[in-house]
C-alpha cells in the first residue's frame, strides 16, 4: 500500500497536510538524538491513542527540554492545527499555569509544578514519508490536541481538548480574564431562550457531572442522544445552537473545520441534541453537551466553585483517525 486511498475519503488537503509536514520535519531536524527519541513514536504504538488533560507526567518531549529556538518550532508546529484565535487561546492556557500556581500556594493545596514548560509534543511515525500515515499531538495541562495525517489529507483531529482554571480570573494582573468565555455565555444564552417544556426535555442531570462523561476514553462511549434535538427548537434557538457547536469545531484550522462545519449545516444539526446538568447558572457548577451520531461535544464547569472548564469536541468513530485506520485494516498492526 503505498499510497492513501484517497478516493474512499475524497476530501484532500494539501496546504494543511503540508504545512504540517514541514513543521514536524523542522522540529525534527533541530533536535539532538537524545531528543528525537524523547519525541518519537511508531504511529502504531498504543501511545497515540492514549491521551488526558491533568496535569500529569507525560511521554514526548517537553518544552523544559528544548532550547527557545526548539520551542518556536514547537509553537509553530501547534499553529498548523489551529487558527489564529485558537492557537491564542492554546498559549493562554498553557501560560494559565502560572496564574494556576499562586491561587493554588495561596489556598496551601500545591500538588503539582505549575510550569508552563511542561507541555509535551510528540510525533508519531516518519511525517517525511508519504506512503505511511503519521500524527502529532500537544498536551499538558487542559490542552489536549491530537492530528493524524497521510500523504495530502488530514485524517483526524480530534479528540480536542481546552480546559482553563480559573475559568475567570478573578484578581492579579489578569484579572477579568475568560479564555473559554464564549463556550460559556452561548451555551447559558441558548439555555435562557427556551421555554418551559424545552428547558424540561434539554435537562438530563439535576447536578453537573463530576467531569465529561467522555473522559480520556480512546473511543468516546455515551448512551443514545439524550436531552432536546434540535428539531424542536426555533430557527433562532437552531442558529445559536450551530454558533455553539461552531464554537468547538472552529478552533480547528479553518480548511479542516470546514468539512465538518459544511456536514452540520447539511443536516447533521438537525441530529444534534442539547443536554444539559445542573442549574442554568454561571456561578452554579453546571455541564452541557451536543450529541448527534458521531458528533459529540462535552463542557463541564463543577470544580473549584464553578470556576473551571474541560471542554473537548470528539469524532466518535474517527477519533485518533480509528475508522480511517480501520478501512485500510491498518489497526491490526498492534492487535
Amino acid at each position: 500500500m503505498t499510497t492513501a486511498h484517497t478516493h474512499d475519503h475524497p476530501n484532500t488537503h494539501p496546504q494543511a497536510a503540508g504545512e504540517m509536514r514541514g513543521a514536524a520535519l523542522a522540529l525534527l531536524n533541530s533536535l539532538d538524538a537524545s531528543q528525537k527519541a524523547a519525541i518519537s513514536f511508531s504511529y502504531y504504538d498504543g501511545e497515540r491513542i492514549f491521551w488526558y488533560y491533568p496535569p500529569l507526567n507525560r511521554h514526548g518531549l517537553t518544552l523544559r527540554d528544548m532550547n527557545e529556538d526548539q520551542r518556536k518550532l514547537a509553537y509553530a508546529l501547534m499553529a498548523t492545527g489551529l487558527t489564529e484565535d485558537s492557537n491564542r487561546k492554546a498559549q493562554l492556557i498553557i501560560e494559565h499555569e502560572a496564574v494556576l500556581g499562586p491561587l493554588e500556594q495561596e489556598q496551601g493545596r500545591v500538588t503539582w509544578d505549575r510550569n508552563p514548560l511542561l507541555y509535551s509534543w510528540t510525533i508519531f511515525g516518519d511525517p517525511g514519508d508519504d506512503s505511511a500515515p503519521w500524527g502529532w499531538r500537544v498536551e499538558g495541562h487542559h490542552v489536549s490536541l491530537h492530528y493524524s495525517v497521510w500523504g495530502d489529507r488530514v485524517l483526524s483531529m480530534t479528540p480536542f481538548f481546552f480546559g482553563a482554571n480559573p475559568a475567570e480570573v478573578r484578581k492579579g494582573p489578569k484579572e477579568g480574564l475568560r479564555i473559554l468565555g464564549d463556550s460559556q455565555d452561548i451555551a447559558l444564552e441558548l439555555m435562557d431562550s427556551l421555554d418551559a417544556g424545552q428547558k424540561g426535555r434539554a435537562m438530563i442531570y439535576d447536578e453537573a457531572p463530576a467531569d465529561i462523561i467522555t473522559f480520556n476514553a480512546s473511543r468516546a462511549s455515551l448512551p443514545k442522544e439524550e436531552g432536546l434535538p434540535a428539531s424542536a427548537m426555533s430557527g433562532v434557538q437552531r442558529e445559536m445552537l450551530m454558533a455553539l457547536a461552531s464554537e468547538y469545531v472552529t478552533r480547528i484550522r479553518s480548511d479542516l473545520a470546514e468539512e465538518k462545519l459544511t456536514a452540520l449545516r447539511e443536516g447533521g444539526l438537525e441530529k444534534i441534541h442539547l443536554a444539559w446538568g445542573g442549574p442554568i447558572d454561571r456561578t452554579q457548577p453546571h455541564y452541557y453537551r451536543l450529541h448527534g451520531g458521531d458528533f459529540v461535544v462535552e463542557y463541564d464547569n463543577r470544580q473549584n466553585g464553578a470556576n473551571h472548564i474541560h471542554s473537548v469536541l470528539r469524532d466518535v468513530s474517527n477519533d485518533f483517525a480509528s475508522d480511517v485506520m480501520r478501512d485500510h485494516l491498518l489497526m491490526y498492526h498492534i492487535l
